[in-house]
């Protein structure tokens, strides 16, 4: 296969590990992931996000406690038209750490990532266009939030992003980078770079500013409503943006 026909291949990684302490005593049933909501389990939205937008290969990266409940609720991909592949995340040890098992997956190609505890009420189907239409470099999607400092912090200049900042005690704007991302071949080698957080994460904020240090940063605001489900407050907002979304179908 040709580098650019790797490079116009396009394939899903829907990062779901954690331990979602935040929602015990739900999470000591199965995972956050695959909590209702909506009319269906959180992690189905992620993958009609993907297989709406065309991507049908897919990798579900999850820890080993609940790797056995994501095949058994999301099977082949048969059902969803797409295929999926399984990764076991050993460790928490943040984002960039789960995302660097997607590794053999993408196979010398571009990925779409998305957090599985994302919800989205508006396709990401223009998100994923804009990203076909680069050449290189990744691509975040950015979302005025009342509450900056739970989110990673992109800091904008002349419509370009000049600093992303991990969960600022006071943030320098309202642009939370939301839980999708794009990048290309090269992020695996970005994630060799980082250094834990004193978090003792791998950060995904830190793979991103490696991109915008190399100028190979760009961005699309998020439309619609979006919500980062790992609360009671936050999984009950989730649930009813799908059920309105479903409605207006």
């Amino acid at each position: 296969m040709s580098k650019t026909t790797k490079e116009a291949i396009l394939r899903g990684v829907i990062l779901a590990g954690g331990l979602g302490t935040r929602l015990y005593p739900l999470t000591k049933v199965t995972s956050k992931h695959l909590l209702p909501v909506g009319n269906e389990p959180m992690v189905f939205h992620c993958v009609r996000q993907l297989t709406e937008a065309g991507i049908t290969d897919i990798l579900i990266v999850t820890n080993p406690g609940y790797v056995g409940d994501f095949v058994n609720a999301l099977g082949s991909g048969k059902d969803f038209g797409c295929e999926f592949t399984y990764r076991v995340q050993e460790e928490a040890k943040g984002i960039a750490n789960a995302l660097a098992l997607a590794e053999g997956f993408a196979a010398g190609g571009r990925i779409a990532v998305l957090l599985g505890d994302n919800i989205f009420e508006s396709s990401i189907q223009q998100a994923v266009s804009d990203f076909h239409a680069q050449q290189t470099g990744a691509r975040v999607l950015l979302k005025k939030v009342d509450d900056p400092e739970r989110y990673g912090v992109a800091t904008l200049n002349a419509n370009r992003i000049v600093e992303i900042e991990e969960k600022p005690e006071q943030p320098k704007s309202n642009y939370a980078v939301v839980g999708i991302y794009f990048y290309d071949s090269i992020v695996f080698d970005v994630i060799r770079t980082i250094e834990p957080s004193a978090r003792g994460e791998y950060e995904i904020t830190a793979v991103n500013n490696v991109y915008l240090n190399r100028g190979q940063l760009e961005y699309s605001f998020l439309q619609g409503e979006w919500v980062d489900a790992g609360t009671f407050d936050s999984l009950a907002e989730a649930h009813q943006i799908l059920l309105n979304r479903k409605e207006s179908h």
